[in-house]
């Protein structure tokens, strides 16, 4: 009898057989869609049985490591859950689980699966105001933190279990440790329907409350095989994914996307970021394949990138769209090309630069396997357009989409109009079916009747040395109306001031057509939330209101 098991291995297999095949895998990948499925269950403890590789290796600051194998986190993960069944875990039961970087988030993350519990994920950055709201709406009815977290729930109110990792727990917190004596057999309660809830997402509200994105057993664990064929993961690989815990990439590509691969997980802590000994630990952990958010990679560049001995085989970018200058600083020194990809916390990669394909330069690629790929005209709203919003056609839903956004049908509603699901991001398409990012819908506007795309106005600031990082927003302007402002960061060595902004305006004019031309600028570090996007709402507000410390194009000439 074909097992749910198999069923998720041979749709694996497929990818993996064809990850330097685009064509074929993109005709020929058919979503598993079996009734019941258990992840960590049907695959994980499939594949960790009598399993002694690393699947978990963890580097602290200090020099301190954990390795556990899969065997290791099979069980560990067992004793976890039979641990949380006493504490009155049940499925369906919602547990907000806020860890750093430690086997214990690992541990947790399998064990509540096996419960069938739902689990919201939240970074340890997150106050009080925060964790009321995730309680409230969350419906929380336990929470597993780090003991120096606890202090942050006195006053969140509800009636939840608290379980506290590391550390002597303070009264009315119970210690997380105790799990490690429970027994090591762990027997479900019930079989796990494919469609049951698993874990509920508050996104990170760049622009308006944080949404509540729930996914299924299904849509982030099956669902990542897209992901895990975007990295070209194999089994074997030594993966690092530099993400916080708390937030969906962290999901992606440290927990589903490696262990679908049967590939390790490596994770170096670190208190601030330092290039050369990260570049040092990929070395001695034998990194092949990296992940990093644009803002660690333009850190990268700003070290001397052949301090890496070894480059990883694949190396890919999430979070937001990677500029040119940086993948080509990249090429020079690790010989390996930067692929870019395109996905959400509604969803798995959606569209991807796949190993072994042609990469054209600013593009993001071509859907991935599983997902039918639309560009919505902005007017109409037909599919077919050269230019317009992304969006996947649910006549053949991807198994790698949101179930909705948890307790509001009408946000869903809105989100899945006309047999579509809104990414609310635009793109262009060329002839070859390449996507080319432009921004958020609310986010690109008009200067003189022209389309302002802000992402390719970043892309040209950051191939000058002195930019660092950069964010474009429309300024009011009386003749045109709005004219592009940006906020820069600027690069180790160079300083604020006209000189700065002079140097910066003339490379403006060099390498930007007059209307996208910037006109005003202003430095100092950029607003962002917590998983690390910038808040351009925040800098449209603190444009409208005007600065004193703007440099306008026209004081220069």
């Amino acid at each position: 009898m074909t097992t749910a098991t198999d069923v998720f291995r041979n749709a694996r297999d497929f990818l993996l057989e064809h990850r330097e095949d685009y064509a074929t895998a993109h005709a020929g990948f058919a979503w598993p869609r079996p009734e019941h499925f258990n992840w960590a269950l049907d695959w994980f403890d499939v594949i960790a049985d009598g399993n002694d590789r690393t699947a978990l290796h963890i580097v602290e600051e200090d020099g301190t490591e954990t390795r556990l194998s899969f065997a290791e986190l099979a069980e560990r993960s067992n004793r976890v859950a039979n641990h949380l069944r006493a504490r009155g875990v049940a499925a369906e039961d919602r547990i907000l689980v806020m860890l750093g970087n430690q086997a214990e988030l690992w541990e947790t993350a399998l064990a509540a699966m096996k419960l069938r519990a739902v689990v919201i994920p939240a970074t340890p950055l997150l106050g009080p105001a925060d964790l009321r709201d995730r309680v409230e709406r969350g419906r929380v009815k336990h929470v597993l933190v780090r003991a120096e977290d606890t202090a942050k729930f006195a006053d969140v109110p509800g009636t939840y279990t608290r379980i506290a990792v590391g550390g002597v727990p303070e009264r009315g917190w119970e210690a997380y440790e105790d799990a490690y004596t429970a027994p090591a057999d762990f027997a479900p309660d019930g079989p796990t329907r494919a469609d049951d809830p698993l874990m509920l997402y508050f996104t990170s509200g760049t622009t308006a409350r944080p949404k509540l994105v729930e996914h299924t057993h299904t849509s982030y664990p099956i669902g990542h095989l897209a992901t895990m064929y975007w990295i070209g993961l194999r089994p074997g690989d030594v993966h690092l994914n530099i993400s916080s815990p708390g937030w969906a990439k962290h999901a992606w590509s440290n927990l589903f996307a490696p262990w679908n691969a049967e590939a390790t997980v490596f994770i170096h802590n670190y208190t601030r970021f330092d290039a050369g000994r990260l570049m040092a630990e990929m070395d001695r952990a034998g990194v092949t394949t990296f992940c990093a958010p644009p803002t660690v990679w333009r850190m990268l560049i700003q070290a001397d990138l052949t301090q890496l001995a070894t480059p990883p085989r694949e190396v890919v970018a999430a979070g937001e769209p990677l500029n040119p200058e940086v993948i080509e600083q990249v090429r020079r020194a690790w010989d390996v090309t930067i692929r870019d990809g395109f996905g959400q916390t509604e969803t798995a990669v959606q569209v991807s630069n796949s190993p072994g394909q042609l990469l054209k330069t600013g593009s993001m690629g071509r859907p991935s396997p599983g997902y039918r790929v639309e560009l919505l005209d902005p007017v109409s709203g037909a599919p077919g357009a050269a230019e317009g919003e992304i969006a996947l056609d649910l006549s053949e839903r991807p198994v790698g989409l949101m179930t909705g956004y948890h307790g509001d049908p009408d946000r869903t509603a809105e989100a899945m109009a006309g047999g579509y699901y809104r990414t609310g991001d635009i793109a262009a398409r060329d002839e070859d079916g390449y996507l080319t990012y432009i921004g958020r819908a609310d986010d690109v506007f008009k200067a003189s009747d022209y389309k302002i795309s802000p992402f390719e106005l970043e892309s040209a600031l950051l191939e000058h040395e002195a930019v660092a990082e950069a964010a474009v927003v429309p300024a009011p302007d009386e003749l045109r109306l709005a004219v592009p402002k940006a906020y820069i960061v600027l690069a180790e060595g160079w300083q604020p001031g006209p000189d700065t902004a002079k140097v910066l305006f003339e490379h403006s004019r060099e390498v930007l057509a007059p209307y996208k031309r910037i006109r005003r600028l202003e430095f100092g570090a950029l607003p962002k939330t917590v998983s690390g996007k910038i808040r351009r709402i925040e800098l449209r507000e603190a444009t409208a209101a005007g600065s004193a410390d703007e440099y306008r194009e026209e004081d220069f000439r």
